[in-house]
């Protein structure tokens, strides 16, 4: 039979680990089989591991699984060697894979040969610093320590590899992640090795029973306990009315979603059922709660053949998070969706506007530079309110040029914030000037780009407060004149981080966060607080940096000095690319020379012409 294998990269390394295992296996085995003395004891052993393997312990939160043949393969090596511990090894895996045909044949050599190399791995480091095949050394328990963790290293090694290479994730994290979740098992397989060892010394077969009925009740009792979590936990992430997942449970999957955005693909669709208060005032509170328990089944069955998470958001609100599944695909969904409520009849309709159940809904893909959860649900509920806009019953992609914003609105917003600026009238004059010409900058930049409404009102209302976060700083820090120590520094770069805590105090304001947290933040990723790098930064943020930083040449400060226009604009493009994104700015330097012209030397002004000719 030939087997067609895709190399990839997975492949290949899974390859390179069966042969390199299967070759040391074979360098180690005795098929003589004279390293077994006594052959009571090693059918003992090999029962043992095929119980063991199928005695897992299931620890909460997260259901990883313990298992405890790792403690028999080490507590072998310790009183039996490597050719009887390899020989159980192979017999136990042999009926391990022979008990579980479905797992697929690949897998269980792939486990035999991983098995192999850290168990004699373990095996050499055990001898080389001393240790002594036949007996327990309680005196020297470091040596067992040693030994353990070189197996365990061995371990996440040959398991964090695989994995890395299987999800091209940070090679960091890919370890750090291996490491928290196993450590806890593996201090339990080093203790429970050297109990067995001890028991296997003192007490023979019997020692081997024991520990394997010990092993084998702590199953049972861990995985009841597990069962009793999992049914307290389901009843709290649950909404007792509808019977979905509720708010916070929608919350907590969406934000582990966005912790592990690299590549990430998703979709959020935000759901609001038409005309509900109406047929809850008609109908009275009770006939409500039956609909939206109608309504959630409705959505759970037809979220159940996509595998999509879906959950009430609060009220009449429902949102649905489907992974792997872009915009086009995701308002497809929706729309069939929404059908599908439209063909479902449910008493009292009659009453509604549409004459059937109905719901808008909005939908927004991932996109790299959103900032957090709220930022994503916020795009969705701006285009569930444009559905809502267009007539209800209708589904609507995020826009943000389908967001509007009435000048009345913004200019109220305005003056609120301009009370918060005007604090710095007390304390920093300098921080409420360069805020109010930040935001005059910012106002014509917006025009200048283009903007949408929506992104408009975000940038210049975030350009005005984006040092709020200065009000923290000390006065004699923040009004000195000469040169900042490094310590004061520190604290001046703490002030976006301030600021952000600052705004967090308004749910209003949520949407300027990342404008006051990330205006520091570099292009070439070397700015603060995060380091991000290119688009990792909100487009926003990175408009008002390069205003930020050019009011800021190009001003009086007590610790820096001032540029004129020419320098500043010099400066701009020298780091466009490094400080500053090279998109934004040849436009930004443009709209600087059509808006004050005066302050450039003649001599810029021709060279500008030459250069431009």
């Amino acid at each position: 039979m030939i087997f067609l294998i895709k190399l990839t990269r997975v492949n290949l390394y899974i390859i390179f680990i069966v042969i390199f295992g299967l070759i040391s296996f074979l360098l180690h085995i005795d098929f003589t089989i004279k390293a077994i003395t006594d052959w009571t004891i090693f059918i003992y052993l090999v029962l043992s591991i095929i119980f063991l393997i199928n005695c897992k312990i299931i620890l909460p939160p997260k259901g990883n699984a313990l298992t405890m043949e790792s403690g028999v393969y080490l507590a072998s090596t310790f009183i039996f060697g490597v050719e009887t511990t390899l020989a159980v090894l192979l017999i136990g895996n042999i009926a391990f894979a022979l008990l579980n045909p479905k797992i697929k044949w690949w897998k269980h050599l792939l486990n035999f040969t991983n098995y192999s190399i850290m168990t004699i791995g373990a095996y050499y480091t055990f001898i080389l610093i001393g240790g002594e095949v036949g007996s327990v050394q309680l005196e020297k328990i470091y040596i067992y320590v040693i030994t353990l963790i070189a197996y365990y290293t061995i371990n996440v090694f040959l398991v964090g590899s695989y994995f890395y290479l299987a999800s091209s994730s940070n090679v960091f994290k890919v370890f750090k992640t291996i490491v928290s979740e196993t450590l806890f098992g593996y201090l339990c397989t080093l203790v429970m090795s050297v109990v067995l060892a001890i028991l296997i010394v003192s007490h023979d077969k019997f020692g081997l029973v024991l520990f394997t009925g010990v092993v084998g009740l702590l199953s049972v009792a861990f995985k009841q306990y597990y069962n009793l979590y999992e049914k307290v936990a389901k009843k709290a992430n649950t909404d007792l009315l509808t019977g979905l997942y509720n708010h916070s449970y929608f919350k907590e999957v969406l934000t582990n979603h966005l912790k592990n955005n690299d590549n990430l693909k998703l979709s959020l669709a935000l759901i609001d059922i038409d005309d509900f208060k109406k047929y809850n005032d008609y109908y009275g509170h009770l006939a409500g709660d039956d609909l939206l328990k109608y309504i959630g089944n409705l959505l759970s069955e037809g979220c159940k053949e996509n595998n999509f998470f879906v959950a009430r958001y609060g009220g009449e609100e429902f949102v649905i998070i489907m992974k792997d599944v872009d915009r086009s695909t995701a308002l497809k969904f929706l729309n069939t969706l929404r059908k599908q409520v439209n063909d479902s009849y449910f008493n009292g309709v009659e009453i509604l506007p549409h004459r059937c159940l109905s719901f808008s809904g909005g939908v927004v893909e991932y996109e790299k530079g959103i900032y957090s959860i709220n930022e994503l649900i916020d795009r969705a509920d701006q285009a569930m309110y444009f559905a809502k806009a267009q007539g209800k019953n209708n589904c609507q992609p995020y826009d943000s040029k389908n967001i509007s914003l009435t000048i009345l609105e913004h200019e109220k917003e305005l003056e609120l914030l301009e009370q918060q600026v005007k604090i710095f009238l007390y304390k920093d004059v300098y921080t409420y000037q360069h805020s109010r010409r930040v935001y005059q900058y910012a106002r014509d930049f917006a025009y200048k780009l283009n903007l949408s409404d929506y992104e408009k009102k975000l940038l210049i209302s975030g350009a005005l407060i984006h040092d709020i976060g200065k009000l923290e700083i000390p006065r004699d820090i923040i009004n000195k004149k000469g040169k900042l120590e490094p310590f004061e520094w520190e604290i001046i770069k703490k002030h976006v981080t301030w600021g952000k805590e600052i705004v967090a105090t308004n749910k209003d304001l949520h949407d300027l966060i990342p404008l006051v947290e990330l205006h520091h933040e570099r292009y070439d990723g070397r700015g603060y607080p995060y380091g991000l790098q290119g688009e990792s930064t909100p487009k926003l943020a990175r408009i008002l940096c390069i205003i930020d930083s050019f009011d800021a040449m190009t001003t009086e400060r007590p610790y820096q000095k001032t540029k004129t226009f020419d320098e500043a604009i010099e400066e701009l493009k020298q780091c466009a690319g490094k400080q500053f994104d090279p998109n934004y700015v040849p436009a930004f330097i443009e709209m600087v020379r059509e808006l004050y012209p005066l302050k450039f030397t003649e001599n810029s002004i021709t060279k500008e012409k030459v250069t431009n000719f």
